[in-house]
């Protein structure tokens, strides 16, 4: 009799947390339905909203491919369409990297701008137009090699002299201010036409890159989101601390080495096609967290959903601020990530 009073009591107990989990799994997916939602409804504002104002019948007759009345075929497929799809791709991959680079190092502060990997392809990319005259394959080859460079710089400094996280982040200043500094020693050994070609260049922006870029970095940012979403396991098991992670069989270092590489491509095609984009790889996963939880399974979607929304309505909020013109995304994003960046530092959240 008491074991099998015991036995109840344990049932009831695990079918209590079964209900709980399933409830709070239902809830993470409504949740994620729900930016899905915000960030279509976000698309559909930008599509219409600019200096030639646009109703939703004349977009819906333009992308199914009938003529509409006035030049609304042209204003849609080849200035906002093309400005959206890369806002929601550059967007969606620089979440993802700033997930990756967070979860791998273990640390909150994380992204591909504060560990200096913009910097390095923004120098690589500076280089490839000052001093080779590069087109735009090879500026991006330059800007990949920049990143990695970085990446590499750091990943050697946390292993070898096994940096604190706090250490690896002053490592990813330090580098950001070298990389920083290199750029300019390069501007200032320019021609006035090179110079104003690398300085417009660095201004980050999602209305410069065509269909083409759109579709290689689409294809880049979908192989890295498949590569997380197929270590979502392994990356919950991180969380825990490296040496639990290899007590369940993680291998750390390859996965670790795996996920900075996705990190960097995309990193150095983003910066490579549209400038410096800052702390969208750095807020995107911390709302995501607050949203989601830790749970990487619904991290990644939202990482990735987050930073579309935030980027798109950045550049929409761009466009109206400036009338006929568009202010730089890159600019939005900095003055809306710098306040959080130091309240992360003063918190010390992770």
């Amino acid at each position: 009799m008491r074991e099998d009073s015991d036995g109840s009591a344990v049932g009831w107990r695990s079918e209590g947390v079964t209900r709980s989990y399933l409830r709070l799994a239902r809830k993470r997916t409504w949740l994620l339905a729900i930016l899905l939602v915000v960030t279509i409804g976000t698309a559909l504002l930008a599509v219409t909203h600019g200096a030639y104002h646009l109703d939703l019948a004349s977009v819906w007759w333009s992308l199914v491919g009938k003529p509409a009345e006035g030049p609304a075929g042209i204003v849609v497929w080849q200035i906002r369409m093309p400005r959206i799809a890369a806002a929601l791709v550059v967007g969606g991959g620089l979440g993802l990297a700033g997930l990756s680079l967070q979860a791998l190092l273990r640390n909150p502060l994380g992204s591909p701008s504060t560990l200096g990997i913009s910097q390095g392809a923004a120098f690589g990319a500076a280089c490839a137009i000052i001093l080779f005259e590069g087109r735009v394959l090879s500026v991006s080859l330059f800007a990949f090699c920049g990143a990695m460079g970085a990446t590499l710089i750091i990943l050697s400094l946390g292993r070898l002299r096994r940096l604190s996280p706090e250490a690896v982040i002053l490592a990813g200043v330090a580098l950001s201010s070298l990389f920083g500094a290199g750029t300019i020693l390069v501007q200032y050994l320019s021609d006035e036409t090179r110079l104003a070609q690398a300085v417009v260049w660095s201004f980050g922006d999602v209305g410069r890159s065509g269909w083409r870029e759109i579709g290689l970095l689409t294809l880049v940012a979908c192989l890295a989101a498949v590569h997380l979403a197929r270590r979502r396991w392994d990356l919950n098991a991180l969380e825990a601390g490296e040496e639990t992670a290899r007590g369940l069989g993680v291998p750390v270092e390859r996965l670790r080495f795996e996920g900075l590489l996705a990190a960097a491509l995309v990193s150095a095609l983003a910066t490579a096609f549209h400038g410096v984009i800052a702390f969208v790889g750095l807020i995107a996963p911390h709302m995501a967290r607050r949203l989601v939880g830790p749970d990487h399974r619904f991290l990644v979607p939202a990482s990735g959903v987050l930073g579309s929304l935030l980027l798109l309505a950045a550049d929409t909020l761009g466009r109206a601020v400036m009338g006929s013109g568009a202010l730089p995304v890159g600019v939005i994003t900095s003055f809306l990530g710098a306040p959080l960046f130091l309240g992360l530092l003063i918190r010390g959240t992770r």
